[in-house]
């Protein structure tokens, strides 16, 4: 397996600190506001990579913060008059419906910077008796020249960095670069008892102090949005290796932005897009075959055409799955004689260009289209069986489906029934249910029209279901409905 490490710039075979064993830290969200597709796209991409370590039998430790102790959620929480924790409470939540419905598994801890003030403070006291750190009125400050080999991320030297900052003169600071690990406490805000007085940590400091708890020194995976290189992750190599004296995390990863007509998607530029808002119009599996639909290190360009589009294709997927579910319900005779052999020969081979796919550095859109490959064996399989299957035949679905299964497992596109094993394809919320009831209903005049010979009312239901986007097949095994796509 080849992982491409923003550390060293290139591709590397991944070896893990434990045999069998990974563990991954990947930065969560600020909650002071609903995640937006730009905060998904980490979420779920992690959340992917996670599951096929899954899939090769790893065991996985994974760990994904909140960050709810922040400035953008303390200014959040005075403008509508809550208490910043409370505030920070209430997104966390919201987070959980969101990423629920776009499949990503909760991580094994999700640890919040307000549960950890010990931790920190600790981190924050060793580097300040290690001469890396200093105390000022009640702030204390990272010293980043006390770390020769800051800036080996972003591959930025301290000069360049110095001339292209924007950032106001503190002269309390010994040098323009050094950032804070504590703040002193401010009226109104929240703050915990510290050493150097009443405060409240950075930002940095939290994601080294919650990592080294939980994993500990040289864990596996730091993963993380493009954006998040430069200071964030810098700032944590800084903290980490210089409390620590060996390496913070062996590989680091970082998903492109999203971006809107080629301009990155941010609340500061006020063009982002909130997910809640996206699936109100979009179906949450097509969200996530969207994001998985091109490779994690490329810019993902937004709107709403490319998402049909997604759900379009999509749409194939799910085709073959209804086929192969309505074959596999069929009798099964006693026959010896299997027809269309050559799906079961293409499957193993499926299966290593699926793996070889995700091997080399993720490759989730590669991965897509060995899926879409499978579901057009699938369907030439099924279009030359007949009405009743040989036990031989039901075994190759049977393979073939749970081929379908391991590869959804590893994207996370559809939900799984617990109960039944088959794959979710549409989520039956009560207009999911409505619409299947009416379409039976219509499916049912339009039948005994035919059987009373009154063609033109059949065709005048079929063309019209047509127009709305609803296409009927007729089959040996009865009518069938399908969106179209």
């Amino acid at each position: 397996m080849q992982i491409y490490n923003t550390l060293t710039r290139s591709k590397e075979e991944f070896i893990p600190r434990e045999p069998g064993k990974v563990s991954m830290y990947v930065c969560g969200p600020t909650t002071y506001n609903f995640i937006h597709l730009g905060n998904a796209r980490p979420l779920v991409f992690f959340d992917t990579v996670r599951r096929y370590f899954i899939y090769k039998g790893y065991q996985v430790n994974y760990v994904q913060n909140f960050t709810d102790v922040d400035d953008k959620i303390i200014k959040r929480a005075q403008e509508e008059k809550m208490d910043p924790l409370a505030l920070a409470q209430k997104y966390i939540r919201e987070y959980f419906v969101d990423a629920e419905a776009l499949n990503v598994m909760h991580a094994d801890t999700h640890p919040k910077v307000s549960e950890h003030i010990t931790e920190i403070i600790n981190l924050i006291k060793k580097l300040e008796d290690n001469g890396n750190a200093y105390a000022v009125d009640g702030d204390v400050y990272f010293a980043v020249r006390s770390f020769p080999e800051y800036g080996k991320l972003s591959g930025r030297s301290l000069e360049d960095m110095q001339a292209g900052a924007r950032v106001e003169i503190d002269p309390r600071k010994k040098d323009p670069m050094d950032f804070a690990l504590w703040k002193a406490a401010k009226p109104g805000e929240p703050s915990w008892e510290s050493p150097w007085g009443a405060g409240r940590p950075g930002w940095h400091i939290e994601c080294s102090a919650m990592a080294e708890k939980y994993l500990g020194a040289g864990f596996d995976i730091h993963g993380g949005g493009f954006d998040l290189i430069f200071p964030h992750h810098e700032n944590e190599i800084a903290q980490s290796e210089a409390a620590c004296q060996q390496p913070f995390a062996r590989y680091w990863m970082h998903n492109g932005f999203i971006t809107v007509n080629q301009e990155k998607m941010s609340k500061s530029l006020g063009n982002f897009f909130l997910v809640r808002e996206i699936l109100a119009k979009f179906a949450p599996d097509v969200v996530r075959w969207y994001l998985l639909s091109t490779h994690y290190r490329s810019p993902l360009d937004f709107d709403d055409e490319k998402l049909v589009m997604a759900g379009k294709g999509l749409e194939r997927i799910k085709t073959a799955i209804r086929l192969l579910y309505e074959v596999l319900a069929r009798p099964v005779s006693p026959g010896e004689t299997a027809q269309g052999g050559s799906l079961e020969e293409k499957l193993p081979s499926l299966r290593l260009e699926f793996e070889k796919a995700m091997d080399d550095d993720f490759n989730t859109a590669l991965a897509v289209s060995v899926f879409f490959e499978l579901a057009k064996e699938v369907n030439i399989y099924v279009g030359k069986l007949g009405t009743q299957l040989t036990q031989r035949e039901k075994e190759i679905l049977d393979q073939a489906h749970s081929l379908i299964k391991d590869f959804n497992g590893v994207l996370g596109i559809l939900k799984e029934d617990q109960k039944t094993g088959q794959l979710i394809l549409e989520e039956a919320g009560q207009d999911d249910q409505l619409t299947e009831g009416l379409l039976q209903l219509i499916i049912k005049i339009r039948q005994e029209a035919r059987s009373k010979k009154d063609w033109a009312t059949a065709d005048t239901i079929r063309d019209g279901l047509k127009e709305l986007g609803i296409i009927l097949e007729d089959t040996p095994q009865g009518v069938r409905w399908k969106k179209q796509g």
